[in-house]
C-alpha cells in the first residue's frame, strides 16, 4: 500500500523539526555563550605553550616544490598553528601536480 505524498512530506517536516529541536537543546546545555567579552580570554581556555611543529614540518609542507621557492610561500613560516590544506594531499591523478600520491 502506497502512502500519499502529503503524508510523506508531513512526516519529513516533523522529523526535521524534532532533529532541530534536539540539536538546539544539546547546544544550549553544553556550550557557554561566547562573545560577551571578546577582549578577554575565557577562563580555562587552552593555551599554546610551545611550537608543536616537528623539525621536518617545513620539508613536508614544501614537498613537490622545487627551489628556489616562490616568495608567495612565506606564509608557511608565519601562519602559526592554523589549519592549511596546503600541507595535505589533494586529488589524485592528473590533478596531483606536487606528486603527493606517488609515481604514476
Amino acid at each position: 500500500m502506497q502512502r500519499s505524498g502529503r503524508w510523506g512530506r508531513h512526516t519529513l517536516r516533523l522529523l526535521s523539526a524534532g532533529c532541530l529541536a534536539a540539536t538546539v537543546g544539546v547546544a544550549e546545555a553544553s556550550f557557554p555563550v561566547a562573545g560577551l567579552a571578546p577582549y578577554e580570554r575565557p577562563e580555562g581556555a587552552p593555551m599554546l605553550t610551545h611550537d608543536a611543529r616537528s623539525p621536518g614540518w617545513m620539508r613536508h609542507a614544501l614537498f613537490g616544490i622545487s627551489e628556489p621557492f616562490p616568495t608567495s610561500l612565506l606564509f608557511l613560516m608565519y601562519q602559526g598553528h592554523w589549519y592549511t590544506p596546503f600541507t595535505r594531499p589533494g586529488m589524485p591523478g592528473i590533478y596531483d601536480i606536487r606528486g603527493w600520491h606517488g609515481p604514476r
